[in-house]
């Protein structure tokens, strides 16, 4: 925590992107408050398209990315890693381990290690082998460590084997739908191009920009809406009972075992945008 009071939370996803779809609403209420937000992509991007690749397309993607933190006001790096062979090396959690000493993170939030890409489940690993070693000063010794584990949560996923996702934290974020809407746009290798292709192909997709905006805005309220349906029990514990069944799109966090653990005195320090 800084000096000021201010969380300082890191999400690490696998790809460009994936912050922004599991994330951006809840970092855009925490930037609101003050709150330092830095998104991470352990791979670079280069091989998420049809018919592009390599390093134009890595660069492609981080602009995109780059855009996109320019609209929720956060840090967005992206590590040098090729897609598809993000691995849950010693070097690896070595290079998680001095993100989370650099960031000097009090929540780490992240894919769980059970998951459809190899890369998604990489990222849950590293962050779990971390989130102990973060602490040891021995461990990448030339990186001050933490004094104690960061609070490590999990980013939503519908995946029910071998375990299904259970909400901790349900967030409301229909104020910043809008402009999350706007961000995840950024990414138009994603979202109008490679995503488009790989699920009902390009024919017929809109060619301008408002058409393409609305179109994806209907894909993501979609979606959102049922993270909130599945969320719906976190989303009234966090919200009560008359605005928590009234949320139309949310986002949520699962707290891990891995971590220091979430205790009921911390909840108004970590989600300061909850009723209190």
């Amino acid at each position: 925590m800084t000096d000021d009071g201010k969380l300082s939370i890191l999400v690490i996803g696998a790809h460009p992107d994936d912050c922004d779809l599991r994330f951006g609403g809840t970092a855009m209420l925490y930037r609101a408050l003050g709150h330092q937000v830095r998104f991470v992509s352990m791979a670079n991007g280069d091989a998420g398209h049809y018919c592009e690749g390599g390093g134009p397309l890595a660069r492609r993607r981080y602009a995109e990315a780059q855009a996109a933190a320019r609209i929720a006001d956060v840090r967005y790096d992206t590590m040098d890693i090729h897609d598809c062979e993000l691995e849950p090396t010693v070097e690896n959690r070595k290079l998680v381990i001095r993100l989370m000493r650099e960031a000097r993170a009090d929540l780490v939030l992240c894919h769980r290690a059970n998951d459809y890409h190899s890369d998604h489940r990489a990222v849950g690993v590293l962050v779990q082998d971390a989130a102990y070693t973060v602490t040891v000063p021995n461990v990448c010794p030339l990186t001050p460590p933490l004094e104690r584990s960061p609070v490590v949560g999990y980013l939503f996923d519908a995946f029910t084997d071998p375990t299904p996702y259970r909400a901790t934290v349900a967030v409301d974020i229909d104020a910043v739908m809008e402009r999350k809407i706007d961000m995840v746009g950024c990414h138009v290798s994603q979202v109008h191009e490679w995503l488009v292709y790989e699920s009902i192909g390009l024919e017929g997709y809109p060619e301008d920009a408002a058409g393409r905006r609305a179109h994806l805005a209907d894909r993501l309220y979609e979606r959102y809406a049922e993270v909130a349906d599945a969320c719906r029990e976190a989303l009234v514990k966090c919200y009560g009972q008359e605005r928590g069944n009234r949320v139309r799109c949310a986002e949520s966090i699962m707290i891990s075992q891995y971590g220091r653990g979430l205790r009921d005195e911390d909840w108004p320090i970590y989600f300061p945008f909850l009723p209190q």
